[in-house]
């Protein structure tokens, strides 16, 4: 399996969009994006010259089967900036591919940024996240329940 971060474009967010309405996935994602607009418009953010944002596609073997990205990225503050992935395409579950795109874009953003912390959240009981952030040097620094559900705040020192 060779996995490759590339850029993401419009159809990619409007790929990324459809496929993470899947009511499993969204069991899984916190997402605060509720329309495609919405959507477009943030990755129109990340794309200005001051954007607090950076994204990239997750392909495995040529193909697009998720995301991966930091938001609220701020040297000044702790954590710099907060990561987020999802892996849309199921049958690539548990086979190390977001572990692998978690490194690789962790590599990617720290030599373009400069940040000492990374932080992420994840509900609780998505224990393969936590184990995939866990592998790439995470700790769980919190757990707290919001809106009835738990959740974890892991963060990285780099």
């Amino acid at each position: 399996m060779k996995i490759i971060l590339g850029e993401r474009t419009i159809d990619h967010v409007r790929i990324y969009f459809e496929k993470t309405q899947n009511d499993t996935i969204r069991r899984m994602l916190p997402s605060d994006v509720t329309c495609i607009e919405q959507a477009i418009t943030n990755f129109e953010q990340s794309l200005l010259p001051d954007a607090t944002s950076y994204g990239k596609t997750v392909c495995c073997d040529g193909q697009y089967i998720g995301d991966i990205w930091c938001y609220c990225i701020n040297p000044q503050e702790t954590p710099n900036a907060m990561l987020s992935y999802c892996i849309f395409e199921q049958e690539f579950w548990n086979r190390g591919i977001a572990c692998e795109a978690v490194s690789l874009f962790l590599k990617q953003l720290c030599q373009k940024y400069t940040l000492q912390t990374v932080g992420a959240f994840t509900f609780a009981d998505n224990l393969a996240s936590i184990r995939v952030l866990e592998k790439n040097g995470f700790t769980v620094r919190e757990r707290f329940t919001e809106n009835g559900r738990e959740s974890c705040y892991l963060e990285l020192s780099l």
